[in-house]
């Protein structure tokens, strides 16, 4: 599962898309697409992002909601807070893995 979540966060474009989710929580593919765009630079298809918000579902670090027509995306910061707590639990404790 932390391969899943280190994976998700090795590339930028994904990064920029948690932080558009950090700023302004459950958008829809389309709203992501012109964020990324005018904040960022990225250029990529919808396509593409679609495929981006595939793999950070994948790691479970977005859940998505449909209503009606519409999916909106929305952050979920559990997976890295289960990685941080795994290491700031040993050294608060002073234990050894």
């Amino acid at each position: 599962m932390a391969e899943d979540v280190f994976k998700a966060l090795a590339d930028s474009t994904r990064r920029h898309i948690l932080d558009e989710l950090v700023e302004r929580d459950g958008q829809t593919l389309f709203e992501i697409c012109a964020r990324l765009v005018t904040k960022h630079g990225v250029g990529l298809t919808r396509q593409a992002i679609s495929q981006h918000l595939a793999v950070l579902e994948g790691a479970e670090l977005i859940r998505t909601r449909r209503q009606g027509r519409y999916k909106f995306h929305h952050l979920n910061t559990e997976p890295l807070e289960r990685i941080a707590t795994r290491w700031l639990r040993r050294e608060a404790t002073g234990g050894t893995p």
